[in-house]
């Protein structure tokens, strides 16, 4: 029973207290004035009855009720219904005389004569009855307006004596003595909320999104805020919230009318729910955690920083569709034609009750199977109840749900652990739900009608809860009349009380309670049923990994081996066995398993065992998280502590001390869940031993009966303790709690134990555990709340720190205790230990963990002396010579990344994971070690890459499949090898660091002379003394020599090479010594006969050396033609250029080269000038002249800003006076006539500008096939340029590489901003407007003699002049950031880290590698087309070093045959890339200086395209496609010193190029790949390209578009045997290795065959091409009969041209000849531009195929026609030729008989006839399934003259066919051959 009120007050303004229009209330009168016992009265009670501040009004307002919330210091709600009305006083102001003078101020203000003040009547009770309240204090009331007869005292008396019931759905009447009558019906079960319609007009308010984010915030503890107008609305917005929330209690701050005085409450940091008046909304606007819920505007605004998390899917979806059924059921049949005739929602207050219902389905499901989950620690004298989150969370599968794992760690949720934890109570609806129906719930989840039948199930019972007696509505209460209610005269103020009458009543109700019996009402008690355990729910959603049976047989077969010894059954089953350890099944099982082998806890293993077990465990251990949800680590506990295994005498290891490096042992949450689990098995075996002692000397079924007992659960057994306990004596229950207390003591002294076992590390010296889990800090967040007292005080003076380990005390045994004091600590409060133990235990735990470091140390000096266990031995790798070891190998395994060919995943052998050693060696990083997998443990792996090619190095934590491994790293490298590597145990850390500053030190040295192309071979005091001789070298001296050696190298040259015509294979040895002759030698032997350049150098001239810098130019110059020195008297004045020494000091431009092509006209001071206006002062000079169309190739940079203008503006613009800027473009332009002035084009036209006029000599020569080309150039200009327009074959996603669009009107937009450009160019293609023919036009055309390649972006706002002879192609170039991201991508695309959803394809398409390619081929074609057809061309591209580079050195190779050429493509490199100056180091980023502009791989790019044009013209390059692999491998590996530095100034500061040609001081280093090249070349043809067969003059165009690109193999190949192969003294040594290695086994029979693997085996060397093997054969054959080997060069020389007379007579083509003659074919791309050509395919196909017809269309002249040859072997290798020869065939009547060749084609099963042998066509043929029989024939009278058995004849089914053969033998052969293939048929 409890009293419906506890205080009745009346609260008005006080007048003495207002301070500015801010008034006060103060109590004017309480009753009870005594407080109660039980319930103190609440203070601060008149700031809650106007909360919005106590204030008098001019007008008279209606009385309001509302109810307040307020809780005291025991966390008691006081409900305080407040009735307000307003009460008459005169202004105080007025009355007031003292305040006149201030009132002065205000005397503007009309102040009213009457004011109206607020009076309060408040009801205190802890009963939450709102309308019984509003109906009692407006009783009061209105007996004080309407004057009733009643005395207020009795009324109130009555109110402050009345008692009801809290629950039991009783019925009450009360009344209050005037005339009244109200009934009140108490709740059936008073845990059950009561809401009214609180929930539903919530909800109303709101909606159901909004509800929803609130239901949750509040459940994850968040801030919430309600602002409403109405305080009743307020009130009863948080009473609906917190109902929803049942079976959960709100903990928090609870205030649902906060006054405004009390505002600052709002910013404190605890979650609370407050409401507020929309009044001081204004103030709530800078609350930045708080969630705000409007309820007048219905919204929910939550800030930025906070962060909800929402129900789980597929729960949130559900619940929302069952509110939403709930709420709005017309929504369902909204679209129905016939909806249904009641589809009304429910009435309010069923509503409320359905929604409710809604969330009470939402609980079960959320907790459903949480009663398995609890732990009992103690059952008497009070059950103790843990909840085990962990297990609770894995069995759901939701650990990563961050909503459930907030609620869990939550306030509310600890408290419904410990209200319902409890096994034997009162049950609820809740209890009932979660046991019973969990089975109905999930059968019905899915189906919202059955959901919402359930829900409307529930929410009849909690309606029923509510409104037990809904009929009886029996009230009468009286309300004050109308005219009381609008008073017009003065109303009488309510009345003082008089106390003692109503205390009277208060002490005459207290006597009469105290005599009355007590009322005793049974509470029906039970056992909570727990409801169906969790496991099944699980599985049935899937979201447990599959286990499948064969998995789990794999454990026990490797756990059987293990234990019965058969160690290789085991090995071989152990990779599978670690890979099945990922599931859970699998690691529950195994923990099964190894129990069974566990005998009185021990478990005694050999070494071998015990590690593999350990293994096992650590692999098991691993992919468990730090939370344990699955059980795995608790289960694995107790056999940590078994397994061991002997080390010496008296001294055992236990597997504990091996599986440590696991987060999960230091998670404090982890180790309460296992004592607390432990706890209670114990007190559950207790209670089992006791009853089963009593039960001894019962009878043997009822022994039966209690045998069945072992099967109850702990919490079954405590709920039935719990219903005895009443009935123990005192003696007996002291007992028992003692017994529980001890037994918790025990565990605790054991958990103690086992802590250190697996918190100290075997070597204690090293504080590893601790470092990486911050265990000092660690602490628990446990469902525990309550600490008792005496024992933090106690845990303080035991660890005393601040959350901070102090440096002193962070020693391993220090935390540990530390650790292990905070667990015992915590746990032993929990579970009510005694202080006496307590103390004991800190005393003993420092004792436990000093004593266990003792017995560790012995147990870690003997494990040091164990012999390593079987890990494979570190394999040695083979060296370069002068490549030395920096750091010897640290075991690594090397771990699979994002390509899956080695990982077996692709079929073939798992290669990865491997075992071995990481090696750094000043050269390469090199892994070499052996695959983990048994099945393929006797293969090598082997990965290595140059330091120098280095590109990203970052640290990565690895987890190797079978051992925890401590760290790794990720090692990429821009020759496309990824090494990812995790450190083995055995290594230090440390060591890893020094291993990564050795790495960096080497990949970035400090100076280019730090690099492995300097230091190999040489020691550092010879680096340093270079440097300081080449500082002090006179540049003036060596430019003088530099023109004097130049001039004598060009007088000496013999040979003038105007035009390079590729020899024929008869002298073509010869020339070869011609082209070596001014190099020196690279042969061992010096042939002597020739006086070469090198004789005549005297080594110790270093000056003289000079030449050599310039030496590849000069050649190349004087090869093209293009001058002479400019100080030579006997220079010809009709040469058009010169060779200039004006920058012989390298003081105009650093990076050009000393020597430079000008045209002859220019004079050097000219030159300095307009070297100003380009970038680096790169000005044009020439470096490729065609030697048919005499049209030139400039380079330069592009030009400055202020360049650009001068260079646009037209000649004839006068000024007043020339400035130098002006005069500069005036030189500029002078020196760009000189250039147009030098083409004998242009003076044959005598400067007539049009085309008409260009077309001289050259387009007579070849007019049809320049007629065919001409469309091409503007084609590919308007393409370069980027004016779109779809071509097939291209990727539209190109946009601006696309091609062009033509307009209607036949103009055309170039350019953005140049209109001038077009009618050149354009109209190259355009039609006419008409659609007729375009030849007319274009002809009508200007032609420029100069195009200048330029840079869009530079060239804004310049405007052209259309007289001059040049014109501007402006063109979008890829800047060099683009490349560099490009090539990042491209490299991750190659070599990703870890397996991407993306598509190999898709990563490399996106990475727009070949998109660049694409753009520069594009650029470089067309530069091709317009050299071609006469026009100079002039590349002015960025800094004249990148793109320009790479679109001159293409553009040579693209027209002249010689650059194809092994000697002509070393020339363009040296050439064009390594004197023309690009920036080799800066941009492979080789030392310190250059480290931060990262690696971008311009010259890849280039050799990326040469290798795109050698797949389409495999016949033309003399150099294979190895040979552009091993450039692009070389050049940034840094073994070679060709690409090091930026420019020849800077090579020759530092002396490298004279040193590179010097004497040699050691054989062994090449310090040049040229000569390496050729030394290799010399021995093996790995870089010949046995199809080198070239055309005269040939001009490659090759397609450019992106569909016609390749991805480059060096890109994606790898070679695990043997590691990259472009260092060929490697291979050598390995294979002699291996020669060795396989000697032994000579007895047994060799089987030839051998298994390839791609990405292991060198496919070249296995399977070698049969050119290759033949000349492999060839030699070794040599060699076994003792012969001097031939050079292999000379061998195939001979067999060209024996090939060649061979193929002059029309002899029949041997097998093995034809071979070979595969080689002369010419490509096949020139057969097919000319099929394609007679075939119309239109337009678009022409761009890449019309440039082969000049080619193609007039046969070589001696030699087989390109198409007969294609065709010859089309028709001949595709038959069957079974038998042919000559017959004679009679011909028709009165013809002769004729010689044919007949063909016998078993195949085609017909005899077939030729003119001759040599044709092609077939002339008929006799099908042999219409011959009938073949017989003897005889001579006729026109028939030749040969023996009459020559004859025979063909009898068929239409005619007989008469034939003669040349004797009788071969027409016998006929007539059995013919005879066996009718036999066969």
């Amino acid at each position: 029973m409890a009293r419906l009120a506890d205080y009745f007050v009346v609260i008005g303004y006080d007048l003495d207290k207002r301070v500015e229009g801010e008034g006060q209330g103060c109590i004017l009168q309480r009753f009870p004035e005594k407080d109660w016992e039980d319930s103190p009265f609440p203070q601060g009670i008149e700031l809650f009855c106007q909360p919005s501040g106590w204030q008098v009004v001019p007008e008279q307002q209606p009385a309001s009720f509302f109810v307040a919330v307020l809780t005291d210091i025991n966390s008691d709600r006081h409900y305080c219904a407040c009735f307000t009305f307003w009460e008459c006083l005169d202004n105080p102001q007025k009355a007031d005389g003292s305040r006149a003078d201030e009132a002065d101020e205000e005397a503007d203000v009309v102040q009213p004569a009457r004011v109206f003040a607020p009076k309060s009547l408040v009801l205190v009770s802890q009963l939450d009855y709102t309308e019984v309240f509003r109906n009692c204090l407006g009783l009061i009331y209105t007996v004080h307006v309407d004057d009733l007869s009643v005395p207020l005292e009795t009324v109130i008396g009555n109110l402050l004596t009345c008692v009801i019931p809290l629950a039991g759905g009783s019925q009450r009447t009360i009344t209050l003595g005037a005339g009244d009558r109200q009934v009140i019906q108490t709740p059936i079960s008073d845990s059950l909320p009561v809401s009214g319609c609180s929930v539903a007009q919530l909800f109303r308010q709101l909606g159901i999104v909004n509800v929803l984010y609130l239901f949750c915030a509040a459940l994850t503890e968040h801030k919430i805020l309600f602002l409403s107008s109405s305080y009743q609305r307020l009130t009863d917005a948080c009473r609906g919230l917190l109902a929803i929330m049942f079976p959960l209690k709100y903990s928090f701050t609870y205030v649902p009318i906060l006054p405004g005085k009390l505002l600052e409450v709002l910013s404190t940091p605890t979650p609370f729910i407050i409401g507020v008046n929309s009044f001081f909304r204004s103030e709530t606007q800078e609350l930045l955690d708080v969630i705000i819920a409007d309820l007048d505007g219905g919204t929910v605004t939550i800030p930025e920083c906070v962060h909800i998390s929402l129900l789980p899917e597929p729960l949130l979806q559900q619940t929302q569709t069952a509110l939403s059924m709930v709420l709005d059921p017309e929504l369902e049949v909204a679209d129905q034609a016939f909806p249904p005739q009641s589809t009304q929602p429910s009435a309010l207050k069923i509503q409320d009750k359905e929604i409710r219902a809604v969330f009470l389905w939402l609980f079960a499901r959320l907790f459903q199977g949480y009663r398995w989950c609890l732990h009992i620690i103690r059952i008497h004298p009070e059950p103790v109840i843990r909840f085990h989150k962990a297990a609770f969370l894995g069995q759901r599968a939701l650990m990563e749900d961050d909503f459930l794992m907030k609620v869990l760690d939550g306030m509310a949720f600890a408290a419904f652990v410990s209200e319902r934890g409890p096994p034997y109570r009162t049950t609820d609806l809740f209890d009932d739900l979660v046991a019973n129906q969990v089975e109905r719930i999930r059968q019905e989840e899915s189906c919202p009608h059955k959901v919402l039948n359930h829900v409307k199930e529930l929410a009849e019972q909690l309606f029923k809860n509510e409104n037990p007696y809904p009929a009886v509505a029996m009230h009468k209460v009286q309300r004050p009349s109308d005219s009381s209610l609008n008073p017009t005269q003065n109303q009488k103020p309510f009345p003082v009380l008089d106390e003692v009458s109503v205390q009277l009543f208060i002490d005459h109700a207290a006597a009469k309670l105290k005599t009355a019996p007590p009322v005793v009402k049974a509470e029906v008690k039970s056992m909570v049923p727990s409801g169906p355990p969790l496991g099944d729910t699980v599985d049935r959603n899937g979201c447990v990994m599959a286990n499948s049976a064969r998995r789990l047989e794999v454990v026990r077969n490797c756990i059987s081996y293990i234990f019965e010894n058969k160690m290789l059954e085991a090995k071989k089953l152990m990779p599978a066995v670690l890979r099945a350890l990922k599931g859970r099944g699998a690691r529950l099982c195994f923990t099964q398993e190894l129990n069974q082998h566990v005998l009185q806890n021990r478990a005694v293993l050999d070494d071998q065992q015990f590690d593999y077990i350990v293994r096992m465990m650590n692999c098991t251990l691993q992919d468990c998280s730090h939370m344990d949800e699955h059980g795995v680590a608790a289960a694995l506990l107790p056999l940590v502590t078994a397994f061991c295994r002997k080390l010496g005498a008296g001294i055992t290891q236990f597997a504990y001390s091996c599986v440590q490096e696991h987060t999960v042992w230091t998670n404090m949450q982890f180790w309460e869940a296992m004592f607390y689990s432990d706890v209670q098995n114990h007190i559950r075996a207790l209670y089992l031993e006791t009853e089963d002692g009593e039960q001894h000397s019962i009878s043997q079924q009822q022994q039966d009966g209690s045998g069945s007992r072992k099967d109850i659960s702990a919490l079954e057994l405590a709920s039935e303790q719990s219903r005895l306990w009443p009935t123990f004596g005192k003696e007996m229950q002291a007992e028992l709690v003692q017994k529980e207390e001890s037994t918790v003591f025990s565990q605790a002294i054991h958990y103690a134990n086992r802590m250190s076992y697996l918190l100290l590390p075997l070597d204690t010296s090293k504080n590893r555990l601790l470092k990486s889990s911050g265990l000092g800090d660690v602490e628990s967040v446990s469902n525990s709340y309550v600490t008792n007292s005496i024992a933090g005080s106690m845990a303080e003076s035991y660890d005393t720190e601040s959350g901070f380990e102090d440096a002193e005390s962070s020693d391993v045994a220090n935390s540990v205790v530390r650790f292990i004091n905070r667990f015992v600590d915590k746990v032993c409060n929990e579970s009510g230990v005694t202080n006496e133990h307590l103390k004991a235990l800190h005393i003993m735990i420092p004792d436990i963990v000093q004593m266990h470091i003792e017995t560790l140390d012995a147990v870690h000096r003997e494990s040091k002396r164990l012999p390593p266990i079987q890990k494979p031995k570190l394999l040695r790798p083979t060296l370069l010579p002068g490549e030395e070891l920096m750091m010897d190998g640290m075991r690594v395994h090397l771990v699979p990344d994002g390509r899956d060919e080695a990982t077996g995943l692709m079929g073939g052998p798992a290669l990865l994971p491997a075992e071995g050693a990481i090696f750094l060696t000043t050269y390469r990083l090199i892994f070499k070690g052996t695959p983990t997998d048994p099945l393929v443990g006797e293969q090598v792996v082997t990965r290595s890459f140059p330091i120098a090619s280095l590109t990203k190095e970052k640290k990565i934590s690895v987890t190797a499949i079978d051992q925890y491994v401590q760290e790794g790293l990720q090692l990429r490298s821009c020759t496309f090898q990824l090494i990812k590597i995790a450190f083995d145990e055995e290594v230090e850390s440390d060591l890893v660091e020094v291993f990564r500053k050795h790495l960096h030190k080497l990949r970035y040295p400090q100076h280019v002379h730090g690099t492995f192309a300097f230091t190999v071979g040489q020691c550092g005091k010879l680096v340093v003394e270079h440097k300081t001789k080449d500082k002090n070298q006179s540049l003036k001296t060596l430019s003088r020599n530099l023109v004097k050696t130049a001039k004598r190298t060009i007088v000496r040259q013999n040979v003038s090479r105007k035009k390079y015509s590729p020899p024929t294979w008869e002298n073509r040895s010869s020339l070869q010594s011609e082209l070596d002759e001014d190099e020196i030698s690279v042969s061992e032997e010096v042939d002597h006969s020739v006086l070469t350049l090198s004789s005549t150098i005297r080594s110790s001239d270093r000056q003289t050396m000079s030449n050599v810098v310039e030496r590849a130019c000069c050649r190349d110059y004087q090869r093209l033609g293009l001058g002479t020195l400019s100080n030579s008297l006997t220079r010809s004045k009709s040469e058009p250029f010169r060779i200039s020494t004006v920058n012989r000091m390298y003081s105009i431009c650093r990076s050009y080269p000393g020597l430079l092509i000008v045209p002859q006209t220019i004079p050097d001071s000219t030159i300095q000038r307009i070297s100003r206006c380009y970038r680096q002062n790169r000005f044009p000079v020439v470096c490729w002249r065609n030697s048919r169309t005499k049209a030139v190739l400039l380079r330069s940079a592009g030009l400055h800003a202020k360049g650009v203008v001068g260079f646009f503006k037209s000649p004839n613009t006068p000024t007043a006076v020339p400035s130098q800027a002006d005069s500069t473009s005036l030189e500029q332009e002078k020196y760009l006539q000189a250039i147009i002035g030098s083409m004998p084009s242009y003076s044959e036209s005598s400067g007539r500008n049009t085309l008409s006029g260009f077309s001289s000599a050259h387009m007579s020569t070849s007019d049809s096939a320049d007629k065919l080309r001409q469309p091409k150039i503007g084609m590919l200009m308007k393409q370069v340029m980027g004016v779109k327009e779809e071509v097939p074959g291209t990727f539209s996603r190109g946009g601006r590489w696309g091609s062009i669009r033509l307009t209607g009107s036949g103009a055309l937009r170039l350019s953005a901003y140049n209109p001038d450009v077009g009618p050149r160019l354009a109209g190259f293609e355009s039609p006419q407007p008409n659609g007729g023919p375009s030849e007319p036009l274009f002809l009508r055309q200007q032609k420029a003699f100069l195009y200048i390649i330029g840079d869009k972006s530079q060239l804004k706002g310049g405007k052209q002049d259309a007289f001059q002879q040049w014109e501007v192609v402006p063109i979008e170039v890829c800047d060099v950031r683009q490349v560099k991201n490009s090539f990042k991508k491209l490299i991750k695309a190659c070599m990703p880290s870890s397996v991407t959803a993306d598509g190999f394809l898709r990563c490399v398409e996106e990475s727009e590698w070949m998109s660049l390619l694409h753009r520069v081929l594009q650029v470089s074609v067309l530069v091709v087309e317009l050299l071609d057809t006469g026009s100079s061309a002039m590349v002015s591209l960025e800094d004249g070093w990148d793109v320009t580079t790479q679109v001159v050195s293409l553009v040579q190779l693209l027209s002249d045959p010689y650059y194809r050429t092994f000697d002509g493509f070393r020339l363009l490199v040296e050439k064009e890339w390594l004197s023309f100056g690009h920036r080799f180091s800066h941009r492979g980023a080789q030392t310190l200086a250059s480290q931060s502009s990262g690696f971008t791989p311009v010259f890849l790019q280039f050799l990326d395209c040469v290798h795109q044009i050698h797949l389409q013209f495999p016949m033309e390059f003399e150099f294979s496609q190895y040979y552009l692999k091993f450039l692009a491998y070389h050049y940034v590996s840094n073994r070679f010193r060709t690409f090091l530095l930026d420019s020849d100034y800077e090579r020759i500061e530092l002396g490298v190029l004279f040193e590179e040609k010097g004497e040699r001081k050691s054989p062994l280093v090449c310090k040049s790949v040229w000569d390496y090249i050729d030394r290799l070349n010399k021995k093996a043809p790995v870089f010949y390209n046995y199809m080198f067969s070239p055309e005269d003059e040939e001009v490659l165009r090759p397609y450019t578009f992106i569909s016609n690109l390749k991805l480059w193999d060096f890109y994606t190949e790898e070679t695990l045997s043997e590691a990259p192969s472009y260092d060929w003294e490697l291979r050598g040594r390995q294979e002699r290795a291996e020669e060795v290695a396989d000697k032994p086994d000579t007895s047994a029979p060799v089987t030839q065959r051998r298994i390839v693997w791609p990405c292991y085996d060198n496919l070249s060397k296995v399977m070698p091409d049969a050119i290759s093997k033949l000349l492999q054969d060839l030699q070794s054959l040599e060699a076994e009969l003792g012969q001097t080997a031939e050079r292999w060069k000379d061998t195939w020389d001979k067999i060209k041209m024996t090939q060649r007379t061979d193929a002059k007579p029309e002899s029949k083509p041997s097998f093995s000849s034809s071979l070979l003659m595969a080689s002369n074919l010419s490509h096949q791309r020139r057969s097919q531009g000319v099929c394609l050509q007679e075939s119309a395919v239109g337009p678009s196909l022409n761009l890449g195929l019309d440039c082969e017809g000049g080619a193609t269309s007039t046969p070589v002249p001696g030699r087989t026609s390109t198409s007969t040859l294609y065709s010859q072997f089309q028709s001949t290798e595709s038959e069957n030729r079974s038998f042919e020869g000559i017959l004679y065939k009679r011909g028709s009547i009165l013809k002769p008989w004729r010689p044919r060749w007949f063909v016998l084609d078993k195949t085609k099963h017909q005899l077939r006839y030729y003119n001759t042998r040599q044709d092609k066509e077939c002339r008929g043929f006799i099908d042999l399934a219409e011959v009938e029989a073949v017989t003897s024939g005889s001579p006729m009278v026109t028939s030749p003259k040969i023996t009459e058995k020559a004859y025979f004849d063909l009898k068929t089914t239409k005619r007989v066919f008469c034939f003669c053969a040349q004797d009788a033998a071969s027409a016998q052969q006929w007539m059995d051959s013919i005879q066996s293939c009718l036999s066969d048929a």
